[in-house]
């Protein structure tokens, strides 16, 4: 919620629809998707909620101030008055992951009117499908809804550079009677200068947002305090309008207190903090401020929440109380069990904590914490574990945490957890932080970032078990040598062997230990052995109930393509079968790893003389190949070898010139790959043999194909080589030579041309 809620006497809103065909990948906080429970005593701003009913040729609206502005009163009475459903989501800090943003974006549309499953799938990618899958697929889906107005509330609060480039995106595809409101303190880094020189945007800021002396009396009149006409011109005059200052003023009035004197109170935090503190805490029990002073620790208050950091009972009567004395404390459902302070009273009680006990913030932080993962809030748990500088706390639940936000696709939040324990100094004192952080790094392709995590914790693990509460996490530091095989074959087998020997039989990795004991096997040229050791593998995730997907989607591919390699093509098809349903039944389909069950059907399809299969296959590859890094190289050559055989077979030898191009620069940092080198090295005698033909979208590279989603949005060049760490020139040459493959001259045409190709979401 924002905080610009006001006005006193609450009034019941109604429960929204929730969906009920589609499960987010993470639990959503309720709050953030209900605009502000009315209260019968708001001011009505109707001067601008007729501003915004009959202004909708503009599919933008940005409303602009600071904090106690109203901006949120506004949009909820702006939404009473418009016959158009509103999608509302309350943004916060912790939305600063586009997953987890587009997730309460996909979700609070969904209850205006369904949107495709397909969107929901592509929001547990965890990064492949971001530019190229996930956010075309909202666009598509807001540019198809009936007219509507999604609402983003309190956006100043967005840093990441992902997160508004797919507002961004989204403003793109505002279909015609709808709009999208985006409100906050600060304008953001939104490409609105250039939405309002073409009219698209219309802008409410500060000077539309002051109150003048009519809505002031309305204002005072609804917390019982009566002033003659002159004295609210002048207090409109003092606090320039302000929402909150009046309402302050209000307060104070009624209590027996002075409004305030100085001229230049609007905005003015330390006259704000010394008024709030003279005038409205001034006149409270000590017991109250108490209450308010240490529960400003919280986001988010209940009862029993509060009770149990304060180590008190009573707390949801003294919630309830506060609230209808309209002390500033704002309940987020029609129940009254979750509250939260209202920002600048919060502000200000921080800062009294911090200095009259500032021992007890920690105290305070780590009892919520201990409540929070009592009662099923793990991640804010975590959170406030972290706030509570306690790195103990805070690992322990990063290590149970960090598999199923990456499998939800929340890479960003996983980031966001890791930089508190490298900032903080901890990671080498709980290296299994630096264990699962490497571990997620690697199936992402950031190599270097997970070869120095894998680093930090190397020698540190203790006689631990992971979170699955089987696997000691020692056997997780050869597991991911194994995977990275950075030192090549013999150290490879070796880590392979150790895995194996520390990951008992019920443990979750037991499958993925067997996968890459089977991966050793191959490339050592043991055809036998990796079969029987991929066989394995999937006879054990069976067993113990698809624990490891991914692992369970890979080892099924191996034995595809084994079984094509010795000519059993009614094995390979079974095998390709069996791991592409995987990837449908478990929605799997942009996940990186996947790529390999694309290249086993491929193979299989052109055995069959389904060139047209084969060919959609390759271009679910081509999608997902620049993730395809050296952070797992054997897998990243394999999968081009597989490209390469397949683009020979359909005489296309640029495609496959391009693709061992690629396997060259992999082998630069990979030397020893085993039987991988000498496979390349004779696909590549016979592509030689093989007259050159012309470019076409099979040689597209990595490099051009992570452009290619962002030539869809609004960025420029010089943005787009921002977001790659690339400089202007570069992304300028790249753009250039993906026109010439697609065979256009211009960046709308190859965003038409590649969505015909499917290459990009259309």
């Amino acid at each position: 919620m924002s905080d610009d809620d006001i006005s006193p006497t609450l009034e019941a809103a109604p429960e929204p629809e929730s969906s009920t065909s589609v499960r987010p990948p993470f639990e959503l906080l309720e709050s953030k998707l209900r605009g502000p429970i009315r209260r019968r005593a708001s001011v009505p701003r109707t001067r601008l909620v007729d501003r915004l009913t009959s202004t909708r040729a503009a599919p933008i609206v940005g409303i602009f101030g600071g904090p106690g502005y109203g901006k949120t009163t506004l949009m909820a009475q702006w939404a009473d008055a418009d016959e158009r459903p509103f999608a509302w989501v309350s943004l916060d800090e912790r939305d600063n992951d586009p997953v987890v943003m587009l997730t309460y974006i996909a979700e609070a549309l969904h209850r205006v009117e369904p949107i495709p499953l397909s969107v929901f799938v592509a929001l547990s990618a965890p990064v492949a499908g971001m530019e190229a899958v996930l956010i075309p697929r909202l666009a598509a889906a807001l540019a198809r809804a009936s007219p509507s107005v999604l609402v983003l509330d309190d956006v100043h609060v967005l840093q990441n550079r992902a997160c508004l480039d797919a507002i961004a995106t989204l403003f793109l595809n505002v279909p015609v009677g709808s709009q999208v409101a985006i409100a906050g303190r600060a304008e953001p880094a939104l490409p609105l200068a250039r939405l309002r020189a073409q009219g698209e945007a219309l802008d409410i800021g500060l000077v539309e947002l002051a109150f003048n002396a009519r809505e002031a009396e309305a204002l005072l009149r609804g917390i019982d305090v009566h002033l003659p006409e002159t004295d609210v011109v002048g207090l409109v005059g003092k606090t320039e309008g302000w929402p909150v200052g009046l309402y302050l003023a209000a307060l104070s009035m009624k209590a027996g207190g002075e409004a305030p004197a100085a001229a230049g109170f609007a905005g003015d935090d330390r006259l704000v903090a010394d008024y709030l503190r003279s005038e409205v805490l001034a006149h409270l029990p000590s017991r109250i401020i108490s209450f308010l002073t240490r529960t400003s620790v919280l986001d988010e208050l209940s009862g029993s929440l509060c009770d149990a950091i304060l180590e008190q009972t009573g707390s949801a009567q003294t919630l309830e109380s506060i609230a209808q004395q309209n002390l500033l404390v704002v309940p987020l459902d029609r129940r009254q069990v979750w509250y939260r302070h209202q920002h600048l009273l919060r502000y200000l009680l921080r800062g009294e904590l911090g200095r009259h006990e500032p021992g007890l913030v920690p105290e305070l932080r780590r009892r919520a914490a201990a409540w929070c993962e009592d009662n099923g809030r793990a991640e804010t748990a975590l959170d406030y574990a972290q706030a509570a500088g306690d790195p103990g706390h805070a690992a322990r639940l990063f290590a149970s945490l960090a598999a199923s936000a990456y499998l939800s696709g929340r890479l960003a939040t996983v980031r966001r957890w890791l930089e508190w324990f490298e900032q903080d100094g901890s990671v080498e004192r709980y290296p299994v932080v630096a264990l699962v952080g490497a571990w997620i790094l690697v199936l992402v392709g950031e190599a270097e970032s997970a070869a120095r995590l894998a680093a930090t914790a190397e020698g540190g693990l203790r006689d631990e078990l992971l979170a699955d509460g089987v696997t000691p996490a020692q056997a997780i530091s050869p597991h991911l040598r194994a995977l990275m095989c950075r030192q090549g074959m013999a150290r490879m087998a070796d880590d392979v062997r150790l895995t194996l020997e520390l990951t008992p039989e019920a443990s979750p990795q037991r499958c993925s230990a067997l996968l890459l004991s089977g991966v050793a096997n191959l490339l050592a040229g043991d055809d036998g052995e990796a079969d029987a050791d991929f066989a394995a593998a999937v006879e054990v995730d069976q067993q113990l109930g698809a624990a490891d997907v991914e692992a369970l989607i890979v080892a099924l591919a191996e034995r595809s393509l084994l079984a094509a390699a010795r000519r059993d093509w009614q094995a390979a098809e079974t095998f390709a079968h069996q791991a592409r349903s995987h990837v449908q039944k478990h929605h799997l389909d942009d996940y990186p790893t996947s790529a390999i069950a694309y290249a086993a059907s491929a193979r299989a399809a052109l055995h069959r003389g389904d060139p047209i299969a084969a060919h959609s296959d390759l271009v679910r590859i081509q999608r997902l190949r620049p993730h395809l890094t050296y952070a797992i190289p054997w897998f990243a050559v394999q999968i081009r070898l597989q490209v390469a055989q397949a683009y020979l077979a359909l005489a296309d030898p640029a495609g496959a010139r391009t693709v061992l191009w690629e396997i060259d620069t992999i082998f630069r940092r990979r030397p020893d790959l085993g039987v991988l080198r000498r496979q390349v090295d004779e696909l590549k005698t016979r592509v030689a043999d093989v007259p050159v033909t012309a470019p076409g979208m099979s040689t597209l590279t990595s490099a051009e194909l992570r452009i290619l989603p962002f030539l869809s949005t609004y960025l420029t060049f010089a943005e787009i080589g921002e977001r790659l760490f690339l400089s202007r020139n570069t992304i300028k040459s790249q753009a250039i030579s993906v026109y010439r493959k697609l065979g256009v001259s211009s960046r709308g045409a190859a965003i038409t041309r590649s969505q015909q190709l499917h290459l990009l979401e259309s």
